[in-house]
């Protein structure tokens, strides 16, 4: 049997397993197995939460198609809430490493408990080969890419991992589906994209929806709502600092200019925990 948690960041959700207790051999077929929502607990994905030889402690996270990604703000919030809540710490910050690099993470403690979380996410990497997309220009700002013979602006920003931001006038009613889908796959992208497609409120709010490569749409997106307001800025369509409005919820977002560091911070959950048998 496998002891797990069910979290979600903004609606963002993952199962969370300790790694401290639990031994995964195979979590790449273990995510696509129980983040089935019909035969499954359901879920974009699994997190691990595993010690750390540099760091407090360590994540590994798989989408639910079996990918292992990066680094995921949602997740991570979940995980200091996990650490912290669950006794693995005491402390209100901790640093996590992560195949993006190294997080710090600052705890809001309400009442014993982790009710939000700020994330250093890091400086945005903008160049195109880091992303990585394949383009002759070294940054991609407002370029344009064709998807079944329709264009689409985008701006590419990679927070550990790579996004495509897109800025749109009504994302209510945009087919986030069927383009999404088209540019995560799009050949200008070896390793796929993630996608977000942008509405500009005012300078200091944004509204927007994720596609997740290996995910699908989700409801939330912790590095995908920072690559956002870094490609708004780029674009002189917000200031450094703004609320991000997603599905699941907002997140405010700050692109600090001394430093160059992206802060996110927002909500963690924890919506029950149990077993499985694997």
């Amino acid at each position: 049997m496998l002891k797990f948690t069910k979290m979600h960041g903004l609606g963002n959700d993952y199962i969370y397993i300790n790694g401290f207790e639990e031994q995964i051999d195979n979590p790449g077929d273990l995510s696509i197995k129980i983040s089935d929502r019909h035969f499954g607990i359901g879920s974009d994905g699994i997190v691990l939460i595993l010690p750390s030889q540099t760091c407090d402690f360590r994540m590994r996270m798989f989408n639910n198609d079996g990918s292992e990604a990066e680094m995921c703000g949602n997740a991570s919030r979940c995980v200091a809430k996990y650490v912290y809540d669950f006794g693995l710490t005491k402390k209100e910050e901790i640093t996590l490493e992560t195949l993006a690099g190294v997080k710090v993470l600052k705890m809001q403690v309400v009442e014993g408990k982790v009710d939000r979380v700020t994330v250093n996410m890091g400086q945005p990497i903008l160049n195109t080969k880091d992303i990585p997309a394949v383009f002759p220009k070294d940054r991609v700002v407002d370029e344009a890419i064709e998807v079944e013979g329709e264009e689409y602006r985008i701006t590419c920003v990679s927070m550990g991992n790579p996004h495509a931001i897109t800025f749109i006038d009504d994302v209510e009613n945009f087919d986030v589906h069927g383009i999404g889908l088209k540019i995560e796959n799009h050949k200008m992208f070896p390793r796929r994209i993630n996608t977000e497609f942008a509405q500009i409120v005012d300078r200091n709010t944004i509204k927007m929806r994720v596609w997740e490569r290996g995910s699908g749409e989700t409801l939330a997106c912790g590095t995908g709502a920072s690559a956002t307001l870094v490609a708004s800025v780029l674009n002189d369509l917000t200031e450094r600092k703004a609320k991000l409005i997603l599905l699941g919820g907002d997140l405010e977002i700050e692109w600090n200019e001394a430093d160059n560091n992206v802060y996110m911070t927002g909500p963690a959950t924890t919506v029950f925990q149990g077993e499985i048998e694997i």
